[in-house]
């Protein structure tokens, strides 16, 4: 076990527990600064977030700040959305997904400050 992999962990949970989502844009740069591949980098992201989000969803709905009619089509819509996507990690090349997430974490940086 290397100490980027449990740090970076620890950043993955503290961004999606706080943003209520958004570990992936942590995990990835993080995951990759430690030596991954981008495919595997993005992979790994994928399925430990899972666990990060369930924990996160189940703090929010104990303590009702998220109304369950909202979650649950969302979450439906999600879980359908995380498996097209995790079908298509397959199927990309890697210097592509690259790509698509850089061009994402600046829309999203951008769309945030307007």
């Amino acid at each position: 076990m290397r100490k980027i992999d449990v740090f970076g962990g620890v950043a993955v949970g503290v961004a999606n527990g706080l943003f209520g989502g958004g570990g992936g844009m942590v995990a990835v740069p993080v995951l990759k600064a430690g030596g991954r591949s981008a495919r595997e980098a993005h992979a790994t992201a994928i399925a430990v977030i899972l666990p990060v989000s369930a924990c996160s969803a189940a703090v929010y709905l104990l303590f009702s700040r998220v109304p369950f009619a909202i979650f649950l089509p969302v979450a439906l819509g999600v879980t359908a959305g995380g498996f097209a996507g995790a079908e298509l990690l397959s199927r990309v090349r890697s210097s592509l997904i690259t790509l698509l997430f850089a061009v994402l974490m600046l829309a999203a940086g951008v769309r945030m400050l307007f």
